[in-house]
């Protein structure tokens, strides 16, 4: 959008011709002197199905607090969402991922239709932060973010339990592992309260990306939800977007080429969501700047794996917190000098004037980068027939025994056919699954794959068992679990040709997937192949369906 000269709101309110705007203003109760202070909008994605949602109408208020002890106007106005974990597993997870271009063009509509002078977003979960990162790039007025922070980890027995340790729970309990008294017990203590799930799941990566990318305070990414700092920092975003509207330091000013390579330096360190394959090249688009999935293992091979987050590993977002959060890792990284320090944030001053304060307060939590967890980061992209635009992994999260792996392809054309094999005993270790006819086009709307994965692990099968398939993962999987497959079966791509049985070579350190079938034998097949059509047949997922791109270009419409 056009940087406009004053401010926006006067578009709205400001001569004599808008004495009928102002009456409408007066209508709510805004004063004179309200309304000739800049307008501040203020996103609240508030709603009670979401329990990363349901305290952020607390931090709205807070929110406006400080955009009125700053001498701004605050008006707020919601923003859908859709709960990944209660959607998970059904027709709903359909709409989870096309949530996000609804909720950025939303925000889009509010800010152009009411031209508010600068936003202050609030989301916390997992499409809601990077359908909000979209709007604020596209708008390019004075923003900040704070998100609503994560949950904290659950305790059963002595030692910390979250969700998925729930989701994993139910293949336990199908193979005899867990008893049904057990795994309730389990979902009564593993969330014990509001905020985004507790491990570095999708919502908490894309949380702490909005910190990396400098669009958020510090310690947006990791001060848990209940913590009394998550509301001081909601005061200080409502005040601190108020300098940023006096400075006129805009989205595009601070999310730069150089801030998302230091993002996706930060996403590899934390072993983040393979999702952020997905959202940050969506994001870099609405702010005119070209990622290609190569750059994820260019970035991938110069940085150190530095902390074992939850699924993966040991450690919550609590844990990141306390031992310095995000400021923490980049100063961390910033000792191999991978780091561009001049980039503009959030605070009005650029990163490296942040990260003089960072301190390291755990090793464990944050290794150092000569004892890192591993030697490269977090995810990896591969690439080969089988996926010649490329397929995600999150190879912090796979046991050593299956990074190089070959195996016969067991062959289901949706989640439920998958799950029902996983459960019913007829998976067995060296199978590789296939799930496909899930990707954007084709699912549509790539639903997340969190109940095959966790079946597979709960059944103790994640060291033996890959998955492959053209939807995505939760943020919560762990295992050989490889999605984003593209081209997907849907647009003819060559997971469709696969059959029962095929051998498959999967070598992560390569970065190469393979389908172990000859050119001649898959050009045959391509002659007879039909793609299966779309299930669904009305509304928005068909206008989703025949809009959505690849999800190697991020899912971004045409």
């Amino acid at each position: 959008m056009k940087r406009e000269k004053g401010m926006r709101s006067d578009l709205m309110k400001k001569g004599a011709e808008r004495a009928p705007h102002r009456s409408l203003f007066k209508a709510m109760g805004y004063t004179d002197e309200e309304i000739a202070r800049p307008l501040i909008g203020v996103v609240n994605a508030a709603n009670e199905i979401i329990p990363g949602h349901i305290h952020l109408d607390i931090i709205a208020e807070d929110v406006k607090a400080g955009i009125r002890m700053a001498g701004g106007t605050p008006v707020e106005f919601p923003a859908i969402g859709v709960c990944d974990g209660i959607a998970m597993g059904h027709t709903g997870m359909k709409y989870s991922l096309a949530s996000r271009e609804l909720i950025a063009d939303s925000v889009e509509v509010m800010a152009m239709a009411h031209p508010f002078d600068a936003l202050v977003l609030i989301p916390n979960c997992d499409k809601i932060v990077p359908g909000m990162l979209m709007a604020a790039l596209r708008l390019n007025i004075p923003a900040v973010f704070v998100s609503g922070g994560p949950m904290l980890s659950g305790f059963q027995t002595g030692k910390k339990v979250d969700l998925i340790t729930v989701f994993e729970g139910v293949g336990a309990v199908k193979a005899g592992r867990m008893t049904k008294k057990m795994l309730k017990s389990l979902e009564d203590s593993a969330c014990p309260g509001c905020g985004s799930c507790s491990g570095m799941y999708t919502a908490n990566s894309m949380n702490c990306v909005t910190e990396a990318l400098g669009l958020g305070l510090p310690g947006n990414g990791t001060v848990p939800a209940v913590h009394a700092a998550r509301r001081r920092m909601a005061k200080h975003a409502g005040m601190k977007v108020m300098e940023l509207l006096k400075k006129n330091i805009r989205p595009r000013d601070i999310a730069t080429l150089a801030a998302f390579k230091n993002t996706l330096a930060v996403d590899m360190a934390l072993g983040c969501s393979t999702n952020t394959a997905l959202h940050i090249p969506a994001i870099a688009h609405e702010a005119g700047i070209k990622l290609d999935l190569n750059l994820f293992n260019t970035i991938s091979k110069k940085t150190p794996h530095l902390c074992h987050l939850s699924p993966a590993g040991p450690h919550h977002i609590e844990d990141l917190d306390a031992a310095g959060g995000i400021q923490g890792v980049m100063k961390e990284l910033n000792t191999l000098g991978i780091l561009d320090l001049k980039v503009m944030t959030a605070t009005g001053k650029n990163l490296g004037a942040n990260l003089k304060d960072a301190r390291i307060l755990n090793r464990e939590v944050i290794r150092s980068v000569k004892n890192p967890y591993h030697r490269e980061g977090g995810l990896a992209i591969l690439k080969g027939n089988l996926a010649p635009d490329g397929a995600v992994v999150k190879q912090s999260a796979v046991e050593a025994e299956m990074m190089v792996n070959e195996g016969k392809a067991r062959v289901f054309d949706s989640e439920e056919a998958a799950i029902d094999a996983i459960l019913g005993g007829r998976i067995h270790a060296g199978d590789i699954v296939v799930i496909r006819y899930e990707g954007p086009k084709g699912g549509p709307g790539m639903r997340e794959m969190l109940g095959p994965t966790s079946a597979i692990a709960g059944m103790g099968l994640d060291r033996t068992v890959a998955l492959i398939t053209d939807g995505r993962f939760s943020g919560g999987s762990r295992g050989a679990a490889i999605g984003h497959v593209s081209p997907e079966a849907a647009e003819g791509g060559t997971i469709g040709l696969v059959r029962e049985g095929d051998l498959i070579a999967i070598d992560i350190p390569k970065k190469t997937l393979t389908l172990k079938v000859s050119e001649k034998e898959l050009a045959a097949r391509r002659k007879t192949f039909k793609p299966k059509p779309p299930s669904v047949k009305s509304g928005y997922l068909v206008r989703y369906a025949r809009q959505v791109t690849s999800a190697s270009t991020g899912a971004i419409f045409k």
